[in-house]
């Protein structure tokens, strides 16, 4: 069986919820006392995943030190994202390119907090390119929406779809294979040769690969526990949510 490898995007500044990040990287912010990273290293530990790239930028240092004093035994290996204050996700992801290309991978936004069987459910997934999508979700304009065929396919994944057209959102943590990887990495490469597309989110290439006929389908999660950690209010609920919980 190929490997599968986890690539974890933490490169950010977290401006939208200062001043908590004011002194540390948003993946640093504390859940129930927990860090968001050590959250979901340890849940991408317990899916049977041991190679791991960690995209930084921000305050790099911390991460580094945290990943390396609380979890010696991972293969963690990390990409510096130098340019995080003018770039965006579609940047750092197609930065880690060296480090897992060729590799079937999952996917992490930094910033996600989530219970163990969202990820088991998308590994799970017969699907080679999976988004884990939930339904019940009050979607605006910074919600990642998706809009499907009559199966799980995806037609669209993007910021700019009208919420009344998606069906749901995309929750930041997706599973791709080796050879739609390669194709995804093209992509972002062909994007990044202009600045105007240094503030793409990853997505646009994702949908790049749609418009060419490259699979992409959804994996429900409706009703596990997760949540994005982009304001004060995502926090307070973060908080509710995995204050009290193991998760």
């Amino acid at each position: 069986m190929t490997c599968i490898k986890a690539v974890i995007l933490s490169a950010g500044v977290g401006s939208r919820i200062r001043p908590l990040t004011d002194d540390r990287p948003k993946t640093l912010l504390t859940i129930g006392g927990i860090p968001i990273l050590e959250r979901m290293l340890t849940n991408i530990r317990a899916s049977g995943i041991d190679e791991i790239v960690i995209v930084v930028g921000y305050l790099h240092e911390q991460i580094q030190t945290f990943v390396r004093n609380k979890f010696p035994e991972l293969d963690i290996r990390f990409v510096i994202n130098n340019r995080y204050r003018e770039t965006n996700t579609g940047y750092s992801l197609m930065i880690a390119e060296e480090l897992i290309s060729g590799f079937p991978f999952v996917k992490f936004d930094g910033d996600v907090v989530f219970e163990l069987e969202v990820l088991q459910r998308l590994l799970d997934s017969d699907k080679a390119n999976c988004l884990s999508i939930d339904r019940n979700i009050a979607l605006d304009s910074e919600e990642v929406k998706v809009i499907l065929t009559g199966d799980s396919r995806i037609l669209r994944v993007s910021k700019t779809i009208a919420p009344a057209s998606a069906i749901g959102e995309s929750i930041g943590i997706e599973k791709i294979d080796a050879e739609t990887g390669n194709l995804l990495f093209a992509e972002l490469r062909t994007m990044m040769r202009s600045d105007n597309n240094l503030r793409q989110y990853y997505e646009g290439a994702y949908e790049r690969l749609i418009a060419n006929d490259i699979d992409f389908h959804a994996v429900d999660i409706t009703a596990l526990n997760w949540t994005e950690i982009d304001t004060r209010q995502d926090y307070d609920t973060a908080e509710r949510i995995f204050g009290n919980s193991d998760k």
